[in-house]
């Protein structure tokens, strides 16, 4: 079974659909999520036929400001992590291998009463670093306990999140840790590059100015994605710059305050703002989208490894990101992509300009990303991986 308890989707549950559809080969797989899901995301868990249960439950994810808000939003996680596990004891639980979305240091208490129960699989997509040294200890108890079950298994999405769980957890544990990488799917990606493409269409759909340099960005429209450093530097080289244009996909709609801080850019009609139900229910949909892109641009504060960018490194686009977590695992600087440092708006700025100035640079990227990501960053890989340490744990 796979579970998660929030209603935003994105990579993780990209990631999940990959590791199902291995898993299905072998045994009955299902999902466990939130009632009132995205419906596109419910489109794809369909079109594999897994079944899904959904529980009238889910955590608050937005941000928190005031120690009360704080408090609430904790409150509500642990309610929501109760009503899951509840929902889980109707299963026979010592026949099952369990995959949450439940992260060590946050849901301690529902991982502790899980790994008495079942076979226990969660994924670290983030490097864990703690601020302040008080947390540090309290996430190396929490993670000290958990390591002591047999039955507690931990993958990580990148190397990096592994290198990360190093000072965590004990020696032998970490050496289990199986590096499943978040990835792409080659046939569905190299299809959509070889189908045709209604630039014009898709264009005149969505209101993106056709005739002009397109700079893209796949994520939530959320701060560790690096929306406001997206579009400082949008409104900088639109003074220069008369012929670009600049989208954003998102999961799911931002709050009308941060619509409204996005406006005050006053980028107009050269930059526009799509969610994914508005994109369409086909996966194909978002790929002809990345398309049309000349660039793609993530300025990421905090990341594992997007799918969405190694999406649009398979597509033959050349990538701008920055130079944070799992990242450099995939662009390399001026190899395969051109790295940046968060929060550095001129970096960024200068980027866009060189790959939009030099053609050359800009095709040698996006043919040597292309390469690479194919190569490296096969789903199926890392769903057999998985599936094998699921298989595994039945035999402890």
């Amino acid at each position: 079974m796979c579970v998660w308890n929030y209603l935003e989707w994105g990579g993780a549950q990209v990631y999940f659909l990959a590791l199902m559809k291995e898993a299905k080969k072998h045994c009955e797989v299902r999902a466990i999520l939130p009632a009132g899901s995205n419906e596109q995301l419910l489109k794809f868990l369909n079109d594999l036929d897994i079944p899904c249960d959904f529980v009238a439950s889910h955590t608050d994810t937005q941000p928190a400001f005031s120690v009360k808000r704080k408090l609430a939003r904790h409150f509500n996680k642990l309610r929501s992590e109760y009503v899951y596990c509840r929902h889980l004891k109707k299963f026979d639980l010592k026949s099952c291998a369990v995959h949450v979305e439940f992260a060590p240091w946050q849901s301690f208490a529902a991982l502790f009463w899980l790994c008495t129960k079942t076979k226990v699989f969660t994924t670290v997509h983030n490097s864990v670093y703690p601020q302040q040294p008080w947390r540090y200890w309290i996430w190396k108890f929490k993670f000290g306990v958990l390591s002591k079950f047999k039955n507690f298994h931990i993958f990580t999405a990148n190397e990096d999140a592994k290198k990360g769980l190093r000072e965590f957890v004990p020696a032998d544990f970490y050496d289990r840790v199986k590096v499943t990488y978040a990835s792409i799917n080659p046939p569905e990606l190299l299809s959509a590059q070889k189908s045709g493409l209604n630039k014009q269409a898709i264009c005149q759909k969505f209101k993106i100015p056709a005739d002009k340099f397109l700079v893209l960005c796949v994520g939530q429209f959320i701060d560790r994605k690096g929306r406001w450093i997206f579009l400082e530097a949008a409104q900088r080289l639109l003074k220069e710059n008369s012929d670009m244009a600049f989208v954003w996909i998102s999961n799911s709609k931002p709050p009308e305050e941060d619509l409204l801080k996005a406006e005050a850019f006053g980028l107009g009609e050269n930059f526009v703002l799509i969610t994914s139900e508005q994109v369409g229910k086909e996966r194909i949909d978002l790929f002809n989208l990345i398309r049309l892109a000349d660039v793609f641009a993530l300025p990421s504060f905090v990341e594992g490894l997007p799918i969405s960018m190694l999406e649009a490194m398979a597509l033959g686009k050349a990538v701008i990101s920055t130079n944070i977590n799992g990242i450099p695992e995939a662009v390399k600087h001026l190899e395969t992509g051109y790295l940046i440092e968060p929060s550095d708006v001129d970096a960024l700025v200068e980027a866009i300009q060189t790959l939009k100035n030099d053609e050359a640079l800009r095709e040698k990227l996006a043919r040597a990303g292309s390469e690479f990501v194919l190569k490296n960053f096969d789903e199926r890989i890392a769903a057999q991986t998985a599936w094998q340490s699921y298989e595994e744990s039945f035999s402890e």
